[in-house]
């Protein structure tokens, strides 16, 4: 089972990521595919993010997901409060009983560099670089990931990733730490990051 990432936040919010190696059957004998996925990798992504939901909460209903017009999963009444991501052989999840959360989990990709200006500001970047140095395509693919995090905990769409969510700070290592930002000019978050097998893993939490 290779859940290769698991923590308890606090009293009420659990994440955790798992490295996807097993064939589909494996998943599909504890949760269902809710919706026509043609691609098989993208089918293993969907269900290993569904699967983490019940490694942390046994009692999650996994059926009961429905999808917002924003492509945000929710439940209805949200008796929990969770954020799934994937990305290549990677899924993760984050779920909350009461925080809204947001999770993403991005490999590092050289075509990043080729974005950043849709993103990030110049002078937002260098400050950061200077606070936590790492390679180029490492701090763009954090930076990258820590606004995905924002977006998804936001889960209403119409977000402007460079002008909505403006890194203020970073503390820690390239390993581990946490980004500071201001959404929108009226909230403050802390996103925390994970570095693991050329991936960052990021989150966020804020009181519901």
């Amino acid at each position: 089972m290779p859940l290769v990432y698991q923590q308890n936040i606090n009293a009420t919010t659990k994440i955790a990521m798992w490295h996807i190696t097993e064939p589909e059957d494996f998943f599909l004998s504890v949760v269902p595919v809710q919706r026509e996925i043609k691609h098989w990798h993208k089918r293993l992504q969907h269900l290993a993010g569904r699967l983490l939901l019940k490694e942390m909460y046994p009692d999650f209903p996994v059926e009961l997901i429905q999808i917002a017009d924003t492509k945000k999963p929710f439940l209805e009444n949200e008796p929990f409060h969770f954020s799934i991501s994937h990305g290549g052989d990677y899924a993760a999840a984050m779920v909350s009983k009461t925080h809204r959360v947001g999770v993403d989990v991005e490999l590092l990709n050289e075509k990043i560099e080729q974005l950043q200006h849709k993103f990030i500001y110049e002078d937002e970047l260098n400050m950061l670089n200077v606070q936590c140095p790492m390679p180029n395509i490492q701090c763009l693919t954090l930076y990258w990931s820590v606004k995905e995090s924002v977006f998804k905990w936001w889960g209403r769409g119409q977000v402007d990733f460079k002008k909505d969510i403006k890194l203020r700070s970073i503390t820690g290592l390239p390993e581990q730490g946490t980004v500071q930002c201001i959404f929108r000019n009226e909230f403050e978050l802390d996103i925390h990051y994970l570095f693991y097998n050329n991936n960052f893993l990021t989150w966020v939490l804020t009181a519901h």
